[in-house]
């Protein structure tokens, strides 16, 4: 499509040219009602570029069910590395064919001088009756205020730019922050024969495989990932919690921190900041014991959960010895002085933020979250997409947003008052598309 917006106006733009805004398009088309899709970057730009070498998916290929394309490969229980996530999602462009343009980024978005929504772009000013934000959630990396003490001889990186070992400069290395990024990222350069210093946080930890089987495919015969945000213990805050780490390479395994420790990796609680005066010196917390514990003892209660559906429900399944610390802080480390050791680079693994501040229409928390019923905001005819446990586990991962997709094309229907035109009477049936 031509880039030039200016004066035009669409019934729907989608923000968001991600697996959310490719399956918003899906539903949208297959509801046939007219759409823009806008992306200020190009299909799969993240996954593409801000993602490591050895980078894999943590969730098993089949749970990668897109609304009308499910995992097509031979592999359904492995776990497809970044390029193969990138083919997927490329593919995916073209089976839905969606009416895109690439390379323009929305600036602001606001209600219309008479009715629907402004969308001010980098190509021309826009209207529409609808819009979807379908940018999800992780938008800005969190760099603490305390990166700003380290020597300039320290090269600093954020997560989305770290890529190998192999483009660090030589020497130590030390990685903050032990959520899924982190905590594959400081395997990585070990594995890669780099002294690693990590930095923990108080993510929790999931075991990859449990009595035969993937610990996700007992999740989801639990129901877990089709339970709604509402009926979660923890209601909505657990969309502020960080994600379990473990990794899917090389077949998929667990990632044991202590024997990592056991191994050579340098452990220490929260990075609490850098003293400056006379020799630069870092200050930790004295969490490190408690951040392990707390991770294992998380694992641990999932593999109880397990235990107790095996024998509800009667399943011959083969017994499993529980795990066995292999390591243990004698003493925390709270103090280190750069000068005592080879650090050379830090990679900051401490989360994203959300970035929002484009949407000027009063739809938002204090914290500047969107406040929201799966997705459907109290502005009629604005909706979001993909946000982390917008409606379920799923909802800004590939297994999920689907059904997401199709409660929204549901609503944008509904909104405009057209009648059902899917093939079978329906607007989107996620059933019918594998998920």
């Amino acid at each position: 499509m031509t880039g030039e917006l200016d004066g035009r106006h669409w019934p729907v733009v989608v923000v968001g040219a991600g697996q959310a805004g490719l399956s918003m398009s899906y539903c949208l088309r297959r509801a046939g009602i007219d759409h823009l899709v806008v992306e200020r970057d190009t299909v799969a730009h993240s996954w593409r570029h801000e993602r490591w070498d050895t980078f894999c998916l943590v969730t098993p290929n089949w749970q990668c069910r897109l609304p009308g394309h499910p995992y097509p490969g031979d592999d359904p229980h492995g776990f497809m590395v970044r390029d193969e996530v990138v083919a997927y999602l490329e593919a995916y462009r073209a089976l839905v064919d969606p009416p895109l343009v690439e390379g323009v980024a929305v600036t602001r978005l606001s209600r219309g001088a008479s009715a629907g929504y402004e969308l001010v772009t980098t190509a021309g000013t826009a209207t529409a009756d609808q819009v979807v934000v379908a940018t999800g959630g992780y938008h800005r990396p969190v760099r603490p205020e305390l990166s700003a003490p380290f020597p300039p001889s320290v090269v600093q990186v954020q997560s989305s730019h770290y890529r190998s070992p192999d483009l660090l400069p030589p020497g130590e290395v030390l990685v903050v922050g032990s959520g899924q990024s982190g905590a594959q990222i400081a395997e990585d350069l070990h594995l890669a024969g780099r002294r690693v210093h990590l930095s923990t946080g108080s993510a929790p930890r999931v075991s990859r495989f449990y009595r035969g089987r993937d610990v996700t495919d007992w999740l989801d015969e639990l129901g877990y990932y089709d339970m709604p945000v509402t009926e979660h213990p923890r209601r909505e805050a657990v969309r502020a919690q960080a994600n379990h780490y473990v990794t899917g390479r090389d077949g998929g395994r667990d990632i044991d921190l202590r024997a990592h420790a056991r191994d050579g990796m340098r452990l220490y609680g929260s990075l609490l900041d850098l003293d400056r005066p006379g020799e630069p010196t870092l200050r930790f917390k004295p969490d490190l014991a408690e951040h392990l514990d707390h991770a294992d003892e998380v694992a641990e209660s999932i593999k109880d959960t397990i235990d107790a559906y095996i024998t509800r429900a009667g399943i011959d399944a083969p017994a499993e010895e529980r795990y066995t610390p292999v390591w243990a802080p004698e003493r925390e480390t709270t103090e280190l002085r750069l000068a005592d050791t080879g650090i050379t680079s830090v990679v900051w693994c401490i989360g994203f933020r959300t970035d929002f501040s484009w949407v000027d229409v009063p739809v938002f928390s204090g914290h500047g979250y969107p406040a929201h019923r799966r997705g459907v905001t109290d502005s009629a005819g604005l909706y979001f997409l993909g946000l982390p446990w917008q409606w379920t586990w799923g909802s800004g991962r590939f297994s999920g947003v689907a059904r997401d997709a199709e409660h929204l094309a549901e609503r944008v229907r509904s909104q405009r008052g057209l009648t059902r035109t899917g093939p079978r009477g329906d607007v989107c049936n996620v059933l019918a598309f594998g998920s």
